[in-house]
């Protein structure tokens, strides 16, 4: 997408509680020799398209974020903000720092192997539709069941797709979509579908994991040690 006439900004999505990584701090904890936070902010810190960054954080760990998101390396970092109990409250939260921008990235923040070419095409994917969201083909088989575990429907794999983030947006479609009360969703693009809004998904990465658990946190070991070489 060629932003010379349009703006882009960034919210980058960590102010969830990681209940599954027990005592460790997700965000904070290493991958390698830096904070998986900063793994995740860094390639839109060097993606020519963005122009703006906003950090979503929970309110324990505003100061922390703070110190070491800070100075001329995180010159498109414009606000911390706290989050809120729901991650589409924490992404509202972010979007209420963003003015006069036509287009916005929204990142999990425990992603941090995202890569710039991925958010490039990102941008370049919503420009079909307005929406966008990263996505890779599922290898399993999944089964839909019912309230007493019975298999009710086995859907044709080739049609299922796990979404990741980046997902873009054209600004005033997400702002509309996160006014709505739609009930809890786990990504921004299903707050959109339920505006009636079509969402067009693009190649993900299957390197781009999300990290919940320890064990995530040692593949991401592994895959970064891929990058680096």
């Amino acid at each position: 997408m060629n932003n010379k006439n349009q703006k882009i900004a960034a919210i980058i999505v960590a102010a969830g509680e990681g209940r599954r990584m027990g005592a460790f701090d997700k965000v904070f904890g290493k991958l390698g020799d830096e904070p998986i936070l900063l793994r995740a902010t860094r390639p839109f810190q060097e993606c020519k398209s963005i122009d703006q960054i906003v950090v979503v954080i929970s309110g324990e760990n505003e100061n922390k974020c703070r110190r070491i998101i800070t100075g001329r390396e995180w010159s498109k970092v414009t606000d911390v903000c706290i989050g809120g109990k729901r991650r589409q409250d924490s992404v509202a939260a972010g979007l209420k720092q963003i003015k006069d921008y036509e287009w916005v990235v929204i990142h999990d923040g425990a992603r941090p192997l995202v890569t710039v070419d991925l958010i490039e095409r990102g941008l370049e994917a919503a420009r079909e539709t307005g929406a966008a969201a990263a996505a890779v083909p599922v290898t399993d088989t999944i089964k839909v069941v019912d309230e007493s575990g019975m298999v009710s429907q086995t859907p044709p794999r080739q049609n299922l797709r796990a979404v990741q983030t980046p997902q873009v947006f054209r600004f005033d479609v997400i702002q509309i979509a996160h006014q709505q009360d739609c009930g809890d969703v786990t990504d921004d693009a299903s707050l959109v579908e339920r505006l009636g809004h079509r969402v067009k998904l693009y190649e993900g990465s299957c390197d781009n994991i999300k990290i919940t658990t320890p064990a995530d946190l040692i593949l991401a070991e592994v895959l970064l040690k891929k990058y680096e070489k």
